[in-house]
C-alpha cells in the first residue's frame, strides 16, 4: 500500500516536483493526498496542478497565531488522508502541537550538512565560510531548526571564490535524488529511530550507481 502523504511548500517546488517524478516511475512507493503551501502564489501549488494533486494555499498571515496556523494544517492535511508529512521548501517553524499530531512522520530536507548551517540560507552561508565540503541533509522534524535525527546525508565539493548559487546548483541535484529515497525507506519502514540515530534496515536492493563527485550516505538504491 502506497504510503499516504502531504507535501509542504513555500516556493517554487522542485523537491515536490522530484518526489511526483519518482511516483510516476513506479520508484517511490507513494501517494501525494495534498500539496499544502502558506504562499498563494507558490509555484509547487501549479506543480501539483498540472499532475492533478489536490493543492491548497493557506496563508499563515490570516491567522491569529502560528498554533492557530498549524491547527488549520493539520486539520486539512487529516481530512485529505495523509498520513505522513513531507517539508519541501517549507519555510516555517512548525509548532510542537503540529509535530503531535504526526509524531515521527514528519521529515525535511536541508541544503547545507546539519548541525553545519542552519537556517534559511544554507548554500550560502557554507560558501561564504569557504567551506571544501558541502550538501544536503534529510531529517526527521523536531521543534528545533534544522535539528531533528538525519536520516540521509549527500556531500559534494565547494570550491573557492564560487557563491552560494554555483554551490547551491550541485546540492540541489542531490536533494532530488536523496530525498525520495528517504521516504521510500519511509514507506518500507526500515527506519528506525534511537536518540539521534537513525539505522536502516538492509532489504538486500541493489545500489544505484554513485553519483559523481558525490558521497551519499547511507548509499542509494536502484532506482533513485
Amino acid at each position: 500500500m502506497a504510503l499516504p502523504i502531504a507535501v509542504l511548500v513555500s516556493g517554487s517546488g522542485s523537491n515536490l516536483q522530484s518526489i511526483i517524478d519518482r511516483i510516476e516511475s513506479g520508484a517511490l512507493d507513494a501517494e501525494i493526498k495534498l500539496v499544502l503551501s502558506n504562499k498563494p502564489d507558490a509555484y509547487g501549488l501549479l506543480r501539483a496542478r498540472n499532475h492533478n494533486i489536490p493543492a491548497l494555499a493557506l496563508d499563515h498571515t490570516d491567522y491569529p497565531s502560528r498554533e492557530a496556523f498549524d491547527a488549520e494544517m493539520v486539520r486539512a492535511i487529516r481530512e485529505a488522508g495523509a498520513e505522513t508529512v513531507v517539508c519541501a521548501g517549507f519555510m516555517r517553524i512548525l509548532t510542537t502541537e503540529f509535530l503531535n499530531a504526526f509524531p515521527g512522520r514528519v521529515v525535511n530536507i536541508h541544503p547545507a550538512l546539519l548541525p553545519s548551517f542552519p537556517g534559511v540560507h544554507g548554500q550560502a552561508d557554507a560558501a561564504d565560510y569557504g567551506v571544501r565540503i558541502s550538501g544536503c541533509t534529510v531529517h526527521f522534524v523536531d521543534e528545533k531548526m534544522d535539528h531533528g535525527p538525519v536520516i540521509i546525508q549527500a556531500a559534494v565539493p565547494a570550491f573557492p571564490g564560487e557563491g552560494g548559487d554555483a554551490l547551491g546548483g550541485r546540492i540541489l541535484a542531490l536533494e532530488h535524488r536523496i530525498y525520495p529515497q528517504a521516504i521510500q525507506w519511509l514507506a518500507e519502514g526500515r527506519l528506525r529511530v534511537e536518540g539521534r540515530h537513525v539505522t536502516l534496515r538492509d532489504a538486500g536492493r541493489p545500489p544505484a550507481p554513485a553519483p559523481e563527485n558525490a558521497l551519499v550516505s547511507p548509499a542509494l538504491e536502484q532506482g533513485f
